[in-house]
């Protein structure tokens, strides 16, 4: 099968400066960034001999400039690709007439033959290598180098250069997604109601520290009223705008459920349902607590997602672990998801987290969870908003973290 490629647009796109060239060595085509290194422009050397549109300098006493007649003249009679290392090639100055602009090349040939064999054009790729000529590490390549040695030296700056370009497109290119991926979080999670909990609820996201690694990361509070109110806090595996994308539908998927079925475990099996339609959304995690205030109970589930911790006004901690289950989608088939219920006394605290705000590289889930609850008994006495800032302190991570990190602090 051939593939339907446009070549011209191919050869525009590509950073390293390239011509081509028919056998009487008249100018047929250039990309856009051999016209950029140039300065010149299609007009001046599209149908123009070579060497009429890139006349050699007269100046220099040498023959240097020769060789790369020969290396064209080689190609032709030969039929094969030939390389000129370190090639100084002068061009003219464009707005002094008459004057040249001294230049120093990487240049490679490469025939292109026709269907009967024989060479129809060439293709000149030209690396300007100038500023490498003239830096203070080209002086340092004395007598006991060979030429191939210092040519091979200059194309290595030519590739180095070419690399530094794309990577400052690609950081650009990251930071743009970065800040349209947080700006689009930050709108969405900005949307719980927590009117009636002033001074009780206190939520926090931090997004990564690294552009790279701008994740899906939520939380939500619902109010259920008369005396019940649920929240939740997700993580949807990937990053960037797309896992951005998918932790809103889950977050509204799962919101719109617990108003439906007032049941932490109903409610994460129809995300989980949903999660397997949604590409992106497999195996991301949630818990999901109900509170109710007139029997201070708690009643929880949870999708693979580390455990919330129930801070008792003395500094003891409980953790939500009697009803873990597997991720979203991560089962084939639909099985109910557990559930588990746990008091509370007024005064308490419930933090709810995602696994930016604890997990450590080479470090075991149970001496990152020791570490949390250990800050949280330490603060156990501070309001919500204050809590949630010392805890953030006191993990280490109230600048970021290498993941995201969403955080919920109710005072029950």
């Amino acid at each position: 099968m051939t593939a339907d490629i446009d070549f011209t647009a191919f050869f525009d796109a590509t950073p390293s400066p390239y011509l081509m060239l028919d056998t009487d060595l008249v100018i047929r085509y250039v990309n856009t960034a051999y016209l950029q290194t140039t300065g010149l422009t299609r007009d001046q050397l599209i149908g123009k001999y070579f060497f009429d549109a890139l006349p050699e300098n007269p100046a220099p006493s040498d023959d240097t400039q020769q060789n790369l007649k020969a290396s064209l003249r080689r190609v032709l009679d030969t039929g094969k690709p030939d390389t000129l290392v370190l090639q100084r090639y002068d061009i003219p100055a464009l707005h002094q007439p008459g004057w040249f602009e001294e230049r120093w090349w990487s240049e490679i040939h490469t025939p292109i033959p026709g269907p009967d064999g024989e060479v129809k054009w060439i293709v000149q790729r030209a690396e300007d290598v100038t500023a490498f000529v003239h830096s203070r590490r080209a002086r340092q390549l004395t007598e006991e180098f060979t030429e191939q040695g210092k040519g091979m030296a200059a194309e290595l700056y030519a590739r180095a250069h070419e690399l530094h370009r794309l990577n400052q497109e690609l950081r650009q290119a990251h930071a743009r997604e970065r800040q349209v991926a947080v700006a689009l979080q930050e709108a969405m999670l900005s949307a719980p109601d927590l009117d009636h909990h002033t001074g009780n609820i206190a939520v926090r996201y931090l997004p990564a520290t690294t552009s790279l690694n701008v994740c899906g990361d939520w939380y939500d509070v619902v109010d259920l009223p008369p005396d019940r109110y649920a929240a939740a806090v997700g993580d949807v595996v990937g990053h960037g705008l797309h896992a951005a994308a998918v932790m809103g539908m889950l977050r509204s998927a799962l919101s719109a459920a617990i108003r439906a079925l007032p049941s932490p475990a109903q409610a994460l099996e129809v995300l989980g349902l949903y999660a397997r339609s949604l590409d992106g959304a497999t195996a991301a995690t949630a818990v999901k607590v109900l509170i109710d205030t007139r029997s201070r109970l708690i009643i929880y589930s949870s999708a693979g997602h580390p455990p919330p911790v129930l801070l008792h006004s003395d500094g003891t901690c409980e953790l939500l672990d009697q009803a873990t289950d597997p991720p979203l989608g991560a089962r084939p088939h639909h099985v109910p998801r557990p559930q588990a219920g746990l008091s509370y006394t007024r005064g308490d605290t419930l933090v709810m987290y995602t696994d930016g705000l604890i997990e450590r590289r080479d470090e075991d889930i149970d001496a990152s969870l020791a570490r949390l609850t250990t800050a949280l008994a330490k603060d156990s006495t501070l309001a919500p908003d204050q809590l949630a800032d010392a805890l953030l302190a006191r993990l280490d991570v109230a600048g970021g973290a290498g993941d995201d990190i969403a955080l919920i602090v109710i005072r029950l």
